[in-house]
């Protein structure tokens, strides 16, 4: 038989014989011929960047002008699927003066988007998944943080509600107005301030687009942001701050509370708070700008953001593994850990239900031949590609050997790593692609991070909700992936249509049952409009206390993003 490039199975004959041939190869990384030979110990090597300069001035255009949804069905007022959250009546509705007073703030820089043409406002009064949409008048895009001062300056004077919004990629309804709030866009602040390529570090505007930040420093330095998501090619910096988001490699780079050295922030009177420095040690006070990480636009809106970012690896290898179960994932998560070490970047998992339905809507070669219970996707990164390979298949051989995995493939260039990656960052959209998709986003002791997929299909079938063939049922099945190396699962309740009665079959049960394993009802996407209700499933009274003393001290009118958080 012949072994496919890219592709290994120990179980296989010849196998022996192939490793025998792969060890005598002494670089493997230098060997443009071992290309043609089909091996499992190939790689994805990324040349360094060719260092041409760019302006520190360099601007980054957002695109975001339209959006593909995840649902076909066209969301509800938020106000009319939860009838029991009431407008608050202390906040001032909208007027001409106040649109000609923010038309004089904006200038001609920036822009103004009314109600003149509804459907003009429905980019940003609806979320991806099609599961909230807000009432907002008038849209704002300041283009300055001093334009940002001085609009809420005068909506707190006025009690003016604001929802401040960036790449409008949440999942909890945490962007999106829940009435009449004015949405204040920080899009049109998209500039590279400054970046520092022998500290790494990367000052730029909030409304800069993850992915354009990526490149920049990429081109400028060979740097990498210490962040990245499926969303990167349309979420903001300033967003994935206030949101504290955690992303495919906190395994390997950390959360933001360690990576952000400063921030800019618009407080709820106006005022400019201005931490943007430069410096890894800072010993003086409070440290503020942990207060902001997460906070989600509660009290205060992020305009700046000082980061500092790691060089980028020299190469890059993707694998993956086929398992028979959880607990495979896990053995081979420890055994990761131990012999991959320092070059080991990702580690995630998926169910077969997760690959069952992004294949039908993906058109990449899928990965395996044949369906595993489990899959494991493993990214390894480093400066030294022949020794980063030879760790990789001395870790795949004895993983083989231990009979921990069943199957597996190697990506042999960087089209393939990119089609590999694909099948995990597909997995959100292909989830919501049969009508929709309840999302949550939790963490849970490592043990047991799948067990709450079965409590929640059980559940569902139980209640008669659930069924992959039978269309008559709202759900289709409820699915599971997510970050190993965090503790991090991604539960995606996928559905023909949102309804309320699927709605109380899940919530609080998810809330209760993370919260009986001692996890967090939150672990990356905040809280939102959804999940302020269920706080109390992961903070104790005392530090409920403790964050509405701050939101009262730092906001007592409340202007920023009502009806949220808590």
């Amino acid at each position: 038989m012949t072994i496919k490039k890219g592709r290994f199975n120990p179980r296989k004959p010849l196998y022996f014989v192939y490793i025998a041939f792969i060890v005598m190869i002494k670089n493997i990384a230098s060997n443009p011929q071992l290309k043609k030979i089909p091996t499992f110990v190939a790689y994805r090597a990324f040349s360094k960047a060719s260092g041409f300069e760019k302006k520190l001035t360099y601007s980054i255009v957002n695109t975001a002008s339209k959006r593909g949804y995840a649902a076909k069905q066209p969301p509800k007022l938020t106000s009319e699927t939860y009838s029991y959250v009431k407008r608050d009546e202390k906040y001032k509705k909208l007027t001409t003066e106040d649109i000609e007073h923010f038309k004089n703030i904006l200038g001609k820089k920036g822009s103004l988007i009314t109600d003149e043409v509804a459907s003009d406002l429905d980019f940003y009064n609806e979320d991806w998944m099609r599961k909230y949409k807000g009432q907002s008048k008038l849209v704002l895009k300041p283009t300055t943080t001093e334009q940002v001062a001085q609009i809420i300056k005068y909506c707190n004077e006025q009690n003016l509600a604001v929802c401040p919004q960036g790449g409008n990629t949440g999942l909890v309804g945490g962007s999106i107005p829940v009435f009449d709030e004015i949405i204040l866009s920080v899009s049109n602040l998209n500039k590279i301030r400054s970046f520092d390529n022998v500290s790494g570090i990367l000052k730029c505007d909030a409304g800069v687009i993850l992915e354009s930040a990526d490149e920049y420093i990429k081109e400028n330095g060979n740097y990498i942001f210490p962040l990245d998501l499926g969303a990167k090619g349309s979420c903001h910096v300033g967003g994935v701050v206030a949101t504290n988001a955690g992303g495919l490699r906190l395994l390997r780079y950390g959360s933001l509370h360690g990576s952000v050295l400063g921030l800019e922030v618009v407080l709820p009177n106006g005022e400019i708070m201005n931490s943007m420095h430069s410096l890894r040690k800072d010993n003086t006070g409070y440290d503020l700008k942990q207060l902001f990480i997460g906070s989600e636009g509660t009290i205060g809106i992020i305009t700046g953001v000082s980061i500092l970012c790691p060089p980028r690896p020299n190469a890059f290898h993707v694998s993956f593994l086929g398992v028979e179960s959880y607990e495979m994932v896990q053995k081979v998560f420890q055994k990761a850990k131990n012999e991959l070490g320092e070059v080991l970047s990702a580690f995630e998992f998926m169910d077969g239900k997760s690959l069952q339905l992004t294949k039908s809507h993906i058109t990449s070669p899928e990965p395996l031949e044949e369906e595993y219970p489990f899959y494991v996707l493993i990214e390894t990164s480093g400066s030294n590609a022949e020794h980063d390979s030879a760790k990789l298949e001395a870790f795949l051989s004895s993983a083989f050997e231990e009979e921990l995995v069943l199957d597996g493939t190697v990506s042999t260039n960087e089209s393939e790593a990119k089609n590999l990656w694909s099948w995990r960052e597909m997995i959100p959209e292909s989830s919501a692609a049969g009508g929709g998709v309840y999302k949550y986003d939790v963490s849970l002791p490592l043990k047991d991070l799948y067990s709450l997929v079965d409590a929640v299909n059980e559940k569902l079938e139980a209640a008669g909700l659930s069924s992959v063939t039978d269309e008559s049922k709202p759900v289709i099945s409820a699915i599971g992936y997510g970050h190993v190396g965090d503790g991090n699962l991604h539960l995606n309740v996928a559905v023909r249509t949102y309804t309320k009665e699927v709605e109380k079959c899940l919530e609080p049960f998810v809330y209760e049952f993370v919260s009986s394993k001692k996890g967090s009802v939150s672990a990356e996407h905040g809280l939102g409009f959804q999940k302020k209700n269920y706080i109390g499933y992961s903070k104790s009274e005392q530090e409920i206390k403790m964050i509405k003393q701050l939101k009262n001290i730092y906001d007592p009118k409340g202007i920023l993003n009502p009806y949220k958080y808590v």
